[in-house]
């Protein structure tokens, strides 16, 4: 996966959207609270809708 990386240097080794320190975690809880995509974009200007796309993908991989 190209957009998510993990480093036991950044985030303590979890899961992070390459080039920034969020997490696939709290991208993902952002997620289940309701927080729109277009929100979340809105609130870290890097950020692109792949991104948010791609942390979905890793979360669905790892709970297969």
């Amino acid at each position: 996966m190209q957009r998510i990386t993990q480093k036991p240097e950044i985030m303590l080794g979890k899961p992070v959207i390459k080039g920034t320190r969020l997490t696939v975690e709290y991208i993902i809880s952002l997620l289940a609270q309701n927080t729109s995509i277009e929100e979340i974009l809105a609130e870290y200007k890097g950020l692109e809708k792949e991104d948010i796309l791609a942390c979905l993908t890793y979360a669905e991989n790892v709970l297969l």
